[in-house]
């Protein structure tokens, strides 16, 4: 690298680090792209400045929500959207209501998503928004008073051309159904404003199975790629939400066999694998009573617990974290080396540290990082929107179909990314490139805006 080159790239990351000082997550995303972007920088420096343009959101919305819970005391919480880039489309990006939410959360999120929705080769833009507040133990009227409070604010900044939110983390049908509503009642038009609908008012079918079945079929296209497939192969899942009960469902379509889900009081292990009609059940205590995920135990004799623990020590052959970021730290990710896993597909976002891709690259094992693996839940929020936009709605079978190739797409746009800048088969490096320069380069044609 010539010294000019290091220098500018030094005083982008000076200057981000200035800024944010306190913004950990949002650094750490930057940083990961950072070093794939490296061969990018070197061979044209230009990118250098438009990437500094890009880290820097285009508007970043704080808000106060305050509202009455079910004993008329009043609560507040605080909102967020990160409207990240519009290059390429309106902002489009998910909602999370947790309380480990902040302004560095969801800059990292909407940063990442900047990446994800261009390798999807969709019209979209990138956003992210969220809140801390937090609907566990809350009665459906507590969620939908603070829903209608968080879109009264949110309203005026979104719209079908200009900013679509969807779902996150606790962020669901039901959720999105209390937000669309107040929205509909504030705006006085129906238009595609969120995606993830309810079926019989403008959703998508595939849509809540999208970024589980997604991140499998990139997987698939990875183990062809090495000529091997799923049949038979055994799957650590983390996490017990849509993602992680709709990776487990595609694994066992295609011949897998998902051992384990977790959330943050431990994990379960079927030691034979769960079969259809237990996910199932692990759907019904997850999305209607909202349990514990240590209650399977009782619907299930083989199943075995483990309180406080991650399902990672578990010996298998692929792992698919799907629940929260840098859920698989450094030692995580030794125990997963040491128990056999050789490749590991990210249906969360950024759920590896990069303590932890480094030890999966240096022990050559399969990586599909979360802005190419899981994907598939904003490609498939970008064919809901094109529906909107027609009002029509589409069968199972087409948009599972055009899911299926927009994650080859990805995975093969990928590869190809990374072997043009002489990386071999190295996908994080490529996904970070392939989607970079459609950004960049979109935004190097529009001006300095």
């Amino acid at each position: 690298m010539s010294a000019s080159v290091a220098e500018k790239i030094a005083s982008v990351r000076a200057s981000l680090r200035r800024r944010d000082p306190d913004q950990k997550e949002f650094l750490q995303a930057v940083d990961e792209v950072f070093e794939s972007l490296t061969p990018v920088f070197e061979k044209d420096p230009k990118y250098i400045e438009t990437f500094e343009r890009l880290v820097e959101p285009e508007r970043q919305i704080v808000f106060r929500v305050p509202w009455i819970d079910d004993k008329g005391v009043q609560r507040v919480n605080r909102g967020f959207r990160v409207q990240m880039s519009s290059a390429l489309g309106p902002y489009k990006g998910g909602l999370r209501f947790h309380p480990t939410v902040n302004l560095s959360v969801i800059k990292f999120l909407a940063f990442e998503q900047t990446f994800k929705n261009s390798l999807t080769t969709l019209m979209m833009g990138a956003g992210k928004g969220g809140s801390d507040f937090d609907p566990r133990g809350m009665s459906d009227r507590e969620v939908m008073a603070f829903c209608q409070s968080f879109m009264t604010e949110l309203y005026r900044h979104i719209g079908a051309d200009t900013d679509v939110p969807a779902g996150d983390i606790n962020v669901g049908a039901r959720e999105i159904g209390y937000l669309f509503g107040q929205y509909k009642r504030l705006a006085n038009n129906f238009t595609g404003v969120l995606t993830g609908k309810d079926l019989r008012w403008g959703g998508s079918l595939i849509r809540p199975e999208a970024t589980g079945y997604g991140c499998v079929y990139f997987a698939q296209n990875y183990l062809a790629y090495k000529g091997d497939s799923l049949k038979g192969k055994r799957c650590l899942v983390s996490g017990t939400g849509n993602v992680a009960q709709y990776t487990a469902e595609k694994l066992i379509h295609l011949g897998a066999i998902p051992l384990t889900f977790s959330d943050s009081s431990g994990y379960i292990l079927e030691p034979n694998g769960f079969t259809q009609a237990q996910i199932d059940h692990i759907m019904e205590l997850k999305n209607v009573k909202r349990v514990r995920v240590s209650e399977y135990c009782a619907f299930s004799e083989t199943a075995q617990y483990f309180p406080g623990k991650k399902p990672w020590e578990v010996p298998a052959d692929l792992a698919f974290p799907s629940a929260t970021q840098n859920e698989i730290d450094e030692e995580d990710a030794k125990v997963l080396v040491a128990n056999g896993v050789n490749g590991v597909f990210e249906g969360a976002n950024m759920p590896s540290t990069n303590e932890a891709i480094e030890v999966y690259k240096g022990a050559s094992v399969m990586f599909g990082p979360a802005k190419a693996a899981n994907a598939g839940g904003v490609a498939v929020s970008g064919l809901e929107m094109a529906q909107n936009s027609q009002r029509l709605q589409w069968t199972r079978e087409e948009v599972d179909q055009q899911l299926e190739k927009i994650m080859k797409d990805i995975f093969d746009n990928s590869l190809a990314a990374a072997q043009t800048y002489n990386l071999k088969d190295d996908i994080q490096a490529g996904a970070n490139i392939a989607g970079f320069l459609k950004v960049a380069d979109s935004m190097i044609s529009q001006g300095c805006v």
